[in-house]
């Protein structure tokens, strides 16, 4: 479909999944920030030297969720894109 064969409703829909997309995409950036920062805070303080290995792991589990969320939010721009302009 061609953007100028959309009528307005249907241009401010394309509109408000290309949002959707992007906030979906912050979830994931946020979820990965908080990942990281508790998995630095565990190694970081010294009364957690017993559970080391679940700040190793969730350092990992951020970079993992990062990269998962940058990878979905590329692949449904291009989807949208593709399909609708």
């Amino acid at each position: 479909m061609s953007e100028k064969k959309l009528i307005l409703r249907d241009w401010l829909a394309v509109e408000r999944t290309m949002l959707a997309n992007e906030r979906t995409f912050l979830s994931y950036f946020r979820t990965a920030l908080v990942l990281f920062g508790t998995g630095l805070s565990i190694l970081k303080i010294d009364y957690f030297l017993s559970i080391r290995y679940i700040g190793f792991l969730l350092l990992i589990a951020s970079g993992i969720v990062l990269v998962f969320g940058v990878i979905r939010l590329l692949r449904v721009r291009k989807g949208i894109k593709k399909y609708y302009r």
